[in-house]
């Protein structure tokens, strides 16, 4: 590994290679092991590494070093972030390789300012601060639509073979031990489902289980109802 590439092991770690040099420009990448595009976004950290040295990158594993990626408002993998300091400059979500390739090399000149999307104790605006308001009607239309599509309907972070969070995965792996057919959305894509569904159905994570419609819960319920025979009653009602 590069002298500018670290694997932070403990919060105390990050800090204190973070905060060595307050001007340098930092690549923050969080992964997960189980996590196939993390593979390919690890690699390219590693080949930009060897390219710009006055850059520091740092891995996270995001489920190893949770209170790191809670920090900063991780959830789902690979996503990356671009510090000066302790300032955020840019945050890439997903396998984007030419993206986060584009950005190092911008970020990496000389700049005389850059103007930074936040700093990292406020958090970047959420996608919905961007996107046109939907009518709450019509979100709940939307949303009974979506919970009514199949029997069994998980609502989850990315998609069955490309989880992006550990317990979407564990609940997708659960889904098919059990051998359900289900259908799934991804709530990363949009961002009125996501929020109208923890208001709707009063659990504020994902993943989140619906069958005929009505929500049964998440990872750790689910998990309780397989093991305590209940699931399989829920299926067949």
């Amino acid at each position: 590994m590069s002298s500018n590439s670290h694997e932070v092991n403990s919060p105390s770690h990050f800090q204190q290679l973070l905060s060595a040099d307050l001007n340098r420009v930092s690549v923050l990448n969080f992964w997960a092991p189980w996590a196939e595009p993390c593979k390919q976004m690890n690699e390219v950290t590693r080949e930009l590494a060897k390219k710009f040295p006055s850059i520091l990158f740092l891995q996270i594993e995001a489920e190893g070093q949770a209170d790191i990626a809670e920090s900063f408002d991780i959830e789902a993998v690979p996503s990356l972030l671009i510090l000066r300091g302790h300032t955020l400059l840019q945050r890439i979500s997903g396998a984007d390789a030419p993206a986060l390739t584009a950005a190092v090399a911008k970020f990496a000149a000389p700049a005389p300012s850059i103007n930074p999307q936040s700093t990292t104790n406020v958090l970047p605006a959420k996608a919905s601060d961007s996107i046109v308001v939907e009518k709450e009607e019509d979100i709940e239309s939307r949303m009974t639509r979506l919970m009514n599509q199949s029997k069994v309907v998980l609502f989850m972070k990315g998609s069955p073979d490309a989880p992006r969070c550990g317990f979407s995965r564990r609940i997708c792996g659960l889904l098919r031990d059990q051998k359900v057919d289900f259908a799934h959305f991804d709530i990363l894509t949009d961002e009125s489902v996501r929020q109208g569904l923890k208001k709707r159905n009063d659990w504020p994570t994902f993943p989140q289980l619906i069958i005929n419609g009505e929500f049964v819960g998440g990872l750790d319920i689910v998990q309780e109802m397989v093991e305590n025979g209940e699931f399989a009653d829920a299926l067949s009602a």
